[in-house]
């Protein structure tokens, strides 16, 4: 499985101080964490690349010589952007990150665009679980309790507006269980056209309608509210009518016009977006199957209380049979491995080619402790066909 080494030409910090060569040297890991893509990756493809940095006559290791190599060779034709790009996931092991701040830094240091509310998280437009702030564009990976699965899904699978790329770090790790799933979506589009193609034809026609219900109060462990998911406008005082009118503000930034349509409830309001769950790779335009269609299978065979409040329909508003949910849940499961976290590992998804998850684990809920960092790259996923709502948009600002 050996790769180039990913080497950043010598540079200098201010002052003219010279700063010693980082590389990333990459290493194995064991079979169930990592394995060779099957088609229509190039042959030989690991996913994940796992990196771990080395230095000259092992040089002590500083966070600001780590950023200013990620900065470098992101300079260099984005090195790191073109290896995410082929493999779909990329692992930094021994990396000098310690928290929260630690974090934010290395994540930034890729230069991608983090669309941020109040310059302090990444903003997901109707975002369906809490994300406290912990540091700039940092916010816990997710909260629910920790017997619960949260199966493979591209971010933000359900909504229209779905960042590019999510980094995820080890902060603290369970000793047993927790493992965070690693899949290609490129490959599960390439087996599932395969091994049932009825259902991807139907895909492609119709698209999924995506049927979210939002609610005043918290639905559930981790879950968020009406107002985190679309109130940021919502001032003290301000009566129901004004308090709708803002709401219906925030659903319009999503820009799909007639796609996404929503009705008020007595405690909240139910979103309907009609999405492609089949996108093209920028730059390869190979198709990809951007969908948590798995994990909504699975969420339904364990009636997991976190998914009632969503709804996965054909395009046409007609159900899809459980069947093709079933076969797509199968091949997830021979294409994907296991991420056993070591403390202060970071992961890094190109999340239109690659879907991730996290597994139940024992002990304390607190035992795990894993943070996200969020960004949109400079390109949306391209469209499978010329329907219209199959245009991928990137959201409006406000």
């Amino acid at each position: 499985m050996a790769t180039p080494l990913i080497q950043a030409a010598t540079h200098s910090f201010e002052h003219n101080k010279t700063v010693p060569v980082v590389t990333f040297e990459p290493f194995d890991l064991p079979p169930s964490n990592q394995r060779v893509l099957g088609a229509p990756h190039p042959h030989g493809t690991i996913i994940p690349l796992a990196l771990r940095p080395s230095t000259p006559d092992d040089a002590e290791l500083d966070l600001d010589t780590v950023i200013e190599t990620v900065k470098c060779l992101q300079a260099q034709s984005g090195i790191l952007t073109k290896e995410l790009a082929l493999h779909g996931t990329l692992l930094f092991r021994g990396l000098p990150i310690h928290d929260a701040e630690d974090f934010s830094k290395f994540a930034h240091a890729f230069g991608y665009k983090p669309r941020t509310l109040l310059h302090c998280h990444y903003e997901i437009i109707g975002v369906v679980v809490n994300r406290p702030v912990l540091a700039p564009n940092v916010a816990p990976a997710n909260e629910s309790p920790k017997d619960a699965l949260i199966y493979n899904h591209n971010e933000s699978d359900e909504v229209p507006h779905a960042p590019e790329y999510v980094f995820f770090y080890g902060h603290s790790v369970a000793k047993s269980g927790g493992e965070t799933p690693i899949a290609s979506s490129l490959e599960l589009f390439h087996r599932a056209q395969q091994e049932i193609p009825e259902f991807i034809n139907q895909l492609a026609e119709k698209g999924i309608l995506s049927k979210i219900t939002y609610k005043v109060d918290k639905q559930y462990a981790g879950g968020s509210t009406l107002k985190q998911a679309f109130g940021k406008e919502i001032q003290d005082g301000d009566d129901e009518a004004i308090k709708r009118a803002k709401i219906e503000a925030q659903i319009a930034r999503y820009g799909r016009g007639k796609h996404t349509t929503w009705e008020w409830t007595d405690d909240g309001i139910v979103l309907t977006h009609r999405l492609p769950a089949i996108r093209t790779q920028p730059g390869t335009d190979l198709p990809t199957l951007f969908t948590g269609l798995g994990s909504f299978y699975k969420n339904l065979q364990t009636n997991t209380v976190s998914r009632k409040n969503a709804q996965q329909l054909f395009g046409d508003g007609t159900p899809i049979p459980i069947e093709y949910l079933k076969k797509l849940a199968e091949i997830t499961d021979e294409i994907r491995v296991l991420h056993k976290w070591q403390r202060g590992d970071v992961l890094v998804y190109d999340n239109i080619i690659a879907q991730h998850g996290r597994q139940p684990w024992q002990g304390e809920q607190s035992d795990r402790v894993i943070m996200a960092s969020l960004f949109d790259g400079d390109q949306v996923p391209g469209a499978y066909n010329s329907n219209d709502w199959a245009q991928v948009v990137q959201a409006l600002e406000g």
